[in-house]
């Protein structure tokens, strides 16, 4: 959510400067620029080096599908157990950030000189960490309002947006099947707002919160797609290099002022002295409280390892895609984990929303035979 939140963040953070309008799944290969070794095709070693790579993206894949499906069943388990602080689920989901810093270990930037204006990186990195926070507030409200077979459907809807931000700020081309699939990504959440067969974690959601849930939610999923492409602004006008190192740092930054920013709002509002009443009261008990904070934060924390991966190998266009698909498995796992009611509507709305995904993959793949082809 927000396990969209912080892998989502690294999205656009590691998109290439592509300046070409047409979506594209690169997956980097040899430079057309180099002279090849032989005139006999690719060589032994390419064919290695192209296994080792999509080996890679399929561990980044499952990194951010188990965090980020695990992180929002996590979350939804603190508010059904009892957990009701709003600023501490905030939190948790940019809490983790200190992990990246072991991950930062073994990629350290390779430039001893930077060009990039340390004010300015400072001053969008706050910025980026403030919509960051209020983004993650929204989720952590929706979370708590719907059922998290619910809340993922709608959470789908990221893509469409992610879509529209694209054509409004960095001129990308909508073609055919990507209008179909925001088409379709747009239905299956209007199915869902006029749906009100919900229950919450208090056992019953009346009619005005389920639509405040659901219009925070949809909001949340907008607000993501526009970080997303905020971020690949910054990468392709401000920082103008795409490392390893340098997605992680603008992950690892962001998430700091969105920490700091969560915990000002936890001690501002006044949740911080019912937390120890809260864990009390935990139905599965204090040790259950902690470790599902601490779960909550470190899964979120694995999904943005394999947001920034799949950004670095691929595209950061990719990563949203699989973020997307990871989206309809968990009202699977929410039907099971907490009984929510998968009725017809929710049923049709899944549907949907994974043929407008598959309509998403299959514009890139055609994009990328193409690129290839050229």
């Amino acid at each position: 959510m927000a396990d969209d939140n912080n892998g989502g963040n690294s999205n656009s953070g590691g998109a290439n400067a592509n300046t070409t309008a047409e979506v594209q799944i690169q997956i980097p290969g040899p430079s057309k620029t180099e002279a090849p070794a032989t005139q006999e095709g690719p060589s032994g070693s390419s064919k290695a080096k192209n296994w080792k790579r999509w080996f890679v993206v399929a561990a980044d894949a499952i990194f951010l599908i188990v965090g980020q499906t695990s992180a929002t069943l996590l979350g939804r388990y603190y508010y059904s157990q009892g957990g009701n602080s709003k600023w501490l689920s905030t939190f948790v989901q940019t809490a983790g950030f200190p992990i990246l810093f072991f991950v930062l270990f073994f990629f350290p930037s390779k430039s001893s000189s930077s060009e990039t204006p340390i004010g300015k990186t400072t001053m969008i990195y706050i910025v980026l960490g403030l919509i960051i926070t209020a983004d993650n507030m929204m989720y952590s409200h929706g979370l708590w309002f719907l059922p998290v077979s619910t809340f993922s459907l709608i959470c789908a809807s990221q893509l469409a947006f992610n879509v529209f931000f694209s054509y409004v700020l960095t001129s990308q081309k909508l073609t055919g099947l990507i209008m179909n699939s925001v088409v379709l990504l747009t239905l299956a959440a209007l199915l869902l707002g006029v749906n009100h067969e919900s229950h919450g974690p208090t056992g019953g959601v009346i009619g005005g919160k389920y639509l405040v849930g659901f219009l925070l939610t949809l909001g949340a999923s907008g607000t993501y797609a526009l970080i997303l492409s905020l971020m690949q602004l910054t990468f392709e006008n401000v920082i103008k290099k795409q490392t390893f190192s340098a997605v992680l740092n603008m992950q690892i930054y962001t998430a700091l002022v969105a920490t700091f920013a969560s915990l000002v709002g936890l001690f501002a509002s006044g949740e911080w002295m019912d937390l120890k009443e809260e864990m009390d009261r935990f139905q599965s008990g204090e040790f259950s409280y902690l470790m599902t904070l601490v779960w909550t934060s470190v899964s979120w924390q694995v999904a943005s390892i394999g947001v920034v991966g799949l950004v670095f190998e691929v595209s950061s266009l990719f990563s949203n895609v699989i973020s997307t698909f990871a989206l309809p498995i968990v009202p699977l796992f929410g039907v099971m984990a907490f009984h929510d009611k998968m009725n017809g509507v929710k049923i049709i709305a899944m549907l949907i929303s994974i043929w407008g995904f598959l309509s998403y993959l299959y514009q890139n793949y055609l994009d990328d035979k193409k690129a290839r082809s050229a």
